[in-house]
């Protein structure tokens, strides 16, 4: 075991209102403890009064992407190691108490003797600005299920011949048969059902203008933040955001392709014991990242013939489907993590497009000689829905490759 650096390890309990701070030395004897205001001029009295201490090497920070946020990009502005600290667990608690000192003493001690060595993410790029707007985005789309639920329900227990005329829409149609209802005397329950139809009808349409924003936004952003992973065979928008947002602004706080795995739950963990060695699903982790690198597996399994033959292998030694998924997520969660460490430049499609126009060809000849939609291959041009295999063979056509 690594000998603790002389100076003073810092732990911080962090609240909404007030942040609870401990100090600890090299060889984890408590200094003191203090409660701080969770404002800009609190971090600095905090940072201030841990520096009389002694020289502050590293400071563990409960819940750095919450409550401890502020605190932690001021920290670290001042250079200021920080390390993100689980809370307690369990037994500790049951065995000592759970007040605020503890959890800041035991912060202290966590970042002294390397039990917490996770950096946290910096939140001051534009990873940031995705995280903000998947969570409008995911809100958005939650209330608007939530509203078209509502009106199909309306629909069922509406008066007869509403129902004929709703039951056998799907919900654009009937949302746009509702948006147009103009009701008259509401004391008629025929009347009040349209009023309400109509009101709902409205939000899901105002919703939906909001959803196509967001997504615009979000479609923007990831392909700037990270062109090499929204290249990548089925990542798209939402799943291109939900990686970034979990490796954060400084994705070189991953030490591993390994540790990124078990950031993503795609880990297998060990469970031996006696004669028995064996692994378990890891259950842990990013779970939204976890459900990424299983649509990232969909859809390779659907379209990609690389993925397509290994499963076909896999299955063939005697490996069960989901057994084949596992694997893939963790071959997958290896790729994801080279791409958000070291991206490597993104092929420039644009040359596509030129060479169609330059020879007088239109979308529509050129969907028909790859055997697919014009608007497919729109997308391809303007990389929106990279293909390796679709785009080989634009290029041969397009005579920019020599087969």
């Amino acid at each position: 075991m690594t000998e603790p650096e002389p100076g003073i390890y810092g732990g911080v309990d962090t609240h909404g209102d007030v942040h609870v701070a401990a100090v600890v030395d090299h060889t984890g004897r408590i200094r003191d403890v203090e409660s701080f205001p969770a404002s800009a001029s609190g971090y600095r009295r905090l940072l201030a009064w841990m520096r009389r201490h002694g020289e502050a090497i590293r400071v563990g920070v409960e819940g750095t992407g919450s409550y401890g946020a502020g605190l932690t990009r001021h920290l670290l502005s001042e250079g200021v190691a920080v390390v993100d600290v689980n809370r307690p667990n369990r037994q500790t608690r049951r065995r000592r108490g759970k007040s605020d000192t503890v959890d800041a003493e035991a912060a202290a001690r966590a970042a002294l003797n390397g039990e917490a060595t996770a950096a946290p993410k910096s939140g001051d790029g534009i990873v940031e600005s995705i995280r903000v707007l998947r969570i409008a985005l995911c809100s958005t789309r939650n209330t608007r299920t939530r509203i078209a639920n509502q009106l199909r329900d309306l629909v069922f227990c509406a008066p007869d011949q509403l129902r004929h005329d709703l039951e056998a829409l799907d919900t654009p149609a009937r949302v746009e048969r509702a948006a147009r209802f103009r009701p008259a005397d509401l004391t008629h329950p025929t009347e009040g059902t349209k009023a309400a139809m109509r009101a709902l009808a409205r939000q899901y349409q105002a919703l939906s203008a909001d959803l196509d924003e967001l997504r615009g936004q979000l479609d923007t952003l990831t392909a700037a933040a990270n062109p090499a992973l929204r290249d990548a065979r089925g990542v798209g928008v939402d799943v291109a955001s939900i990686l970034l947002i979990a490796a954060g602004d400084n994705p070189e706080r991953l030490t591993s392709e390994a540790a990124f795995a078990a950031l993503c739950g795609a880990s297998p963990i060990e469970a031996s014991s006696g004669k028995v060695v064996r692994h378990r699903l890891n259950q842990g982790g990013n779970r939204q990242a976890n459900h990424a690198l299983w649509r990232i597996v969909m859809v390779r399994l659907t379209c990609d013939p690389a993925t397509r033959a290994y499963a076909e292998r896999r299955r063939a030694e005697g490996k069960s489907t989901r057994e084949i998924i596992r694997c893939l997520k963790r071959y997958i969660a290896r790729e994801v993590y080279r791409l958000l460490t070291n991206p490597q430049p993104v092929a420039d499609r644009t040359e596509l497009r030129r060479a169609r126009t330059a020879q007088g060809l239109t979308l529509a000849a050129a969907a028909d000689a790859l055997n697919t939609w014009p608007a497919r291959t729109s997308e391809l041009e303007r990389g929106v829905r990279p293909a390796t295999e679709l785009e080989h063979r634009y290029r041969l056509w397009l005579g920019l490759e020599v087969a």
